[in-house]
């Protein structure tokens, strides 16, 4: 290999070039419109345009991609994570191409991205599973049925792709329809397809993953443990390696389950496979990531593996660079920097970093794909960064993240910085009795944390663009004034409108920037106070918009439309009751619009 093509974007995209550089590959990025300013961009070597908006038009198209790569002259595609990178025929068309994919071959993407097949394999070499659907089911109906047979909670899974998108746990019942409804739509929005299976739920259970790394010689090797049970909506927030507070025989148990399924599947590059472990030490195979995980860093700082770099030597044919498990060195925590406001229940939010210091001395890491001035655009996911510290014991480890996590300022959008502050203060987690659970946050974690101020708009300046000479991207910048004097008015559509500090009476709002993915009720409905109106889909997460009043509401937003913060979608109109008739009377004094926008 000399050139690679990295299909993605982030700071994943900045971890992949670098590990090109000190390979000695040439790098060639993509980009969609909102990410032409962005990190990672800027260091590859060249940059192409995708000349799309939002991920279906960009990353997640694989013509694009593939018109790319055939133009840049590359000879391999590395997909990073998320987006294409667990979808076989992403990986079939860069093969079919005559390119190298890094990665595995695509009839294992497809037999372990599809869960029922993994959940077959793990079966068959005798790793521990709880009891699910032998098949992909229909119908609410369906799950309905598996949940009285089995007992709740259950877990309702999409079948194909992975992250936590589209997976959805019911603790009751009457919760059932409605979230299986969910899952679907967002495996629909975020892999494509929607097929879901469902699966008996160990509640309260930790996240234990173990990372795989398997060659074209048939050496398949466990490289390392790593515990991800600190998540919020099924996604991880913070993780650690080695996982701690397990028992040699749970480890073992991990390590050969690990290993058998990735050899029955004929597995070659790197990959994680991942179990739930409950209170009382009940183990269960949950899936197969056929791709680099966002965490990989804690296993690289306690092995001294770049699991990139392994990721080049398999796919040209190399052997793994180790012939047995590296012995743990020390210790290593990871904190996802999301651009999420812990005050207002992880909402993400967009707009543009006024302020990014980051920390720095002995044992602290930093990925980073955005730096001062950075966009944060809302049609994608809201990892932003990733700081990583290490220690010669967990303890260390722990005392090097509270003075790391101390010296980091972000500004100008909200972050999750202030929530790993007090996790490190936590007992549960911090303390000799590790309490934490994949619904820790949800049930356990009680600190009240401050909202942090909404992002402001941005401020007139330059429209930017970009040319390309011979691959390489070149900025124009035309002044927002220009603009006004053509009568083209400028626009920052990145940026969020302000919310209201108090919407009017009725107003229906979008809680945060994104896409209106669809109404669940109709225009001109009798709706209650507190009733699920509507759900964005912001990041790739589903966010629920609530009725503030009761009444009848009139819808001025289309589903499929994307919406600022605080954009009103919505009026509802109060209804006032005639103690003589009986009748109900509604409000109309607010004209309804002739369309929806």
């Amino acid at each position: 290999m000399k050139k690679v093509l990295i299909a993605n974007r982030g700071e994943i995209a900045v971890r992949i070039i670098r590990a090109c550089k000190d390979y000695g590959l040439r790098s060639v990025a993509v980009y969609a419109d909102a990410d032409a300013d962005a990190l990672f961009v800027a260091q590859a070597d060249e940059a192409y345009a995708l000349n799309g908006a939002g991920a279906k038009d960009s990353y997640l198209d694989i013509e694009k991609l593939i018109a790319v790569a055939m133009r840049s002259g590359v000879d391999a595609v590395h997909p990073g994570y998320g987006f294409l990178s667990e979808r076989a025929e992403f990986a079939q068309a860069v093969t079919d191409a005559g390119l190298t994919w890094i990665g595995p071959d695509p009839k294992v993407i497809d037999a372990l991205g599809d869960k029922l097949e993994a959940r077959r394999i793990a079966q068959k070499v005798g790793a521990p599973l709880v009891a699910g659907s032998d098949d992909a089911i229909s119908s609410p109906a369906e799950a309905l049925t598996f949940a009285r047979k089995f007992g709740m909670p259950i877990a309702i899974k999409a079948a194909h792709g992975g992250g936590g998108r589209g997976l959805k746990i019911a603790r009751h019942l009457d919760e059932v329809e409605e979230l299986f409804l969910s899952a679907t739509r967002e495996a629909v929005a975020a892999f494509g397809r929607g097929e879901c299976y469902v699966e008996q739920f160990l509640d309260r259970p930790r996240h234990i993953e173990a990372q795989v790394l398997a060659d074209r010689l048939g050496n398949v090797l466990v490289v390392g443990t790593r515990d991800c049970s600190l998540q919020r909506r099924n996604q991880k927030l913070v993780e650690e390696a080695p996982a701690p507070f397990l028992s040699p025989e749970q480890r073992q148990k991990i390590h050969e389950a690990s290993r058998d399924i990735c050899a029955e599947a004929g597995y070659t590059g790197a990959g994680t496979v991942e179990f739930l472990l409950s209170a009382d030490g009940v183990i269960s195979f949950l899936e197969v990531n056929t791709r680099l995980q966002v965490e990989h860093p804690v296993t690289e700082e306690t092995t001294g593996l770049d699991l990139v770099i392994e990721q080049f030597r398999i796919a040209e044919g190399l052997p793994i660079s180790v012939t047995e498990m590296p012995e743990p060195r020390g210790h290593a925590i990871e904190f996802r920097i999301n651009m999420e406001d812990p005050g207002r229940g992880f909402l993400p939010s967009a707009g543009e970093i006024s302020e990014f210091s980051a920390p720095s001395g002995p044992g602290v890491r930093l990925d980073s794909g955005v730096t001062r001035g950075s966009a944060i655009p809302p049609m994608f996911d809201s990892l932003a960064a990733k700081l990583i510290v290490w220690g010669a014991t967990r303890d260390q480890a722990i005392a090097r993240g509270r003075r790391a996590l101390s010296e980091f300022r972000i500004e100008g959008v909200p972050s999750v910085l202030p929530f790993h502050r007090a996790v490190l203060d936590h007992a549960d987690f911090a303390g000799k009795d590790f309490r934490v659970h994949t619904r820790w946050i949800e049930t356990d974690f009680a600190e009240t944390l401050e909202a942090a101020p909404r992002p402001a708009p941005a401020e007139g300046g330059l429209m930017r663009g970009h040319v390309e000479i011979d691959g390489k991207r070149v900025e124009i910048a035309i002044p927002d004034a220009f603009l006004r004097l053509l009568g083209q008015a400028p626009g920052q559509a990145l940026q969020p409108q302000t919310a209201k500090a108090e919407p009017e009476g009725g107003a229906v709002c979008a809680p945060v920037p994104g896409l209106l993915a669809h109404w669940n009720v109709s225009d001109g409905a009798t709706v209650e106070k507190g009733e699920l109106l509507a759900m964005m889909d912001v990041m790739k997460m589903e966010t629920a918009v609530m009725a503030p009043v009761a009444g009848v509401i009139t819808l001025l937003a289309v589903a499929g439309s994307s919406q600022t913060a605080g954009a009103i979608i919505a009026r509802i109109a109060p209804q006032t009751g005639d103690a003589k008739t009986g009748v109900t009377k509604t409000d109309t004094a607010q004209a309804k619009p002739e369309s929806l926008t």
